[in-house]
């Protein structure tokens, strides 16, 4: 019989020590910090620097949720290699190349007060108030000058709030935020030295900039048979643009219009048509009905602004219903010739534009039969 007791007394010992454990075990598990929720953490660059480039000082700016509930004196933020909880019992190792010792407190949201900080131990930064108080909801606190981790990683950033005002004790709420620390790309290209100048019937355009490529064909009849009693005109268009420094000239070259021997005769000298008078000219201009009974022309598009865009025609070829036709004269430019120019207008590049360029025949009536043609040839000249 005293054997049997003595085993039952031993068994039921066991069975009490068991128990304890148990209940001791139960209890440390439910103390423990409310998980901060709606966590990031933004990397914001400093001068010239993208915030996540590796090892140079960055400000990281920190935004989560607070559950609250327990007067909050300070903020702890712990930059780790791993992402475990604060008190997940996991050691937390600082990336390679972080420093936190000069960091400061640029600004703070929702819950404020931190007027304090302490960065002496490096990786850890703690934030406190003069006295704890209540801490909840959304809440934005951005550290400046912090010295990214100084290779490719990605790393993780402990946070806890105490109720003690330097960072210790049990927390209240605690998460983990992660950035990641990246070489920024590098990009490089070259605009050289650029013209681009074309001529034809018209030219059409491209998403709304003038482009060569819709050129129509440079072949152009004037809109009636010359005669004594009324003004025959044509047209043709010109595109410039040009990134020189001094911007563009663009010269006429050619003869006037001939018939085997015979020939039109050019204006020497900006003038108004005249009908029943041997006339031949060209202007850049929106003509009126006053040269012919079809109006002729267009103004320069876009319109010089003096700053992109430059380009206009020259004096002598800039008066409404005034034409003139001198081989080699400049009939346009983009303020590169130090004349001809309006008071907004300084030299320099420009970007494309269309030139209309009106030609305007008269003729006597003694003027002889005859196919009357000629080749002009535009020539734009850019000065870097």
């Amino acid at each position: 019989m005293k054997n049997h007791h003595k085993s039952f007394t031993r068994i039921f010992s066991a069975s009490i020590l068991v128990a304890a454990i148990l209940v001791q075990t139960f209890q440390a598990s439910t103390v423990s910090a409310a998980q901060i929720t709606n966590r990031k953490l933004t990397l914001i660059g400093v001068g010239t620097n993208g915030g996540s480039k590796p090892n140079v000082a960055a400000n990281h700016l920190f935004n989560f949720t607070l559950a609250g509930g327990t007067d909050t004196g300070s903020i702890k933020f712990q930059y780790c290699t791993t992402a475990a909880p604060v008190a997940g019992g996991i050691d937390c190792n600082l990336p390679a190349g972080t420093v936190t010792t000069g960091s400061t407190l640029g600004s703070e949201t929702g819950a404020t007060g931190f007027t304090n900080i302490d960065n002496s131990t490096n990786g850890t930064t703690i934030i406190s108030r003069t006295s704890a108080s209540a801490a909840s909801g959304a809440v934005a606190y951005q550290l400046n000058n912090v010295i990214n981790p100084n290779t490719n990683t990605t790393f993780f950033v402990r946070i806890s709030t105490h109720n003690a005002l330097d960072g210790t004790g049990a927390a209240i709420d605690s998460g983990t935020v992660t950035a990641a620390t990246t070489n920024p790309i590098d990009l490089s290209g070259t605009m050289p030295e650029s013209l681009v100048f074309c001529a034809a019937e018209t030219i059409g355009l491209n998403g709304g900039v003038p482009d060569c490529a819709t050129a129509t064909d440079a072949t152009i009849a004037f809109n009636q048979l010359f005669s004594p009693t009324d003004t025959a005109t044509a047209s043709s268009q010109l595109v410039a643009s040009t990134n020189a420094g001094a911007g563009y000239a663009i010269a006429v070259h050619g003869t006037t219009l001939t018939s085997g021997s015979n020939t039109i005769s050019p204006i020497g000298a900006t003038a108004a048509g005249i009908r029943g008078v041997s006339q031949f000219g060209l202007n850049l201009k929106a003509n009126t009905t006053a040269t012919s009974t079809t109006p002729v022309g267009a103004e320069v598009a876009v319109a010089s602004n003096g700053t992109n865009y430059r380009g206009q025609a020259s004096d002598d070829y800039k008066v409404i219903d005034n034409f003139k036709f001198v081989s080699s004269n400049i009939i346009a430019n983009s303020a590169s010739n130090g004349n001809d120019l309006d008071a907004i207008d300084t030299p320099g590049g420009s970007d494309a534009q269309i030139f209309t360029v009106s030609y305007m025949v008269n003729v006597p009536g003694s003027q002889p039969a005859g196919t009357y043609t000629t080749t002009l040839t535009y020539i734009c000249t850019p000065t870097f």
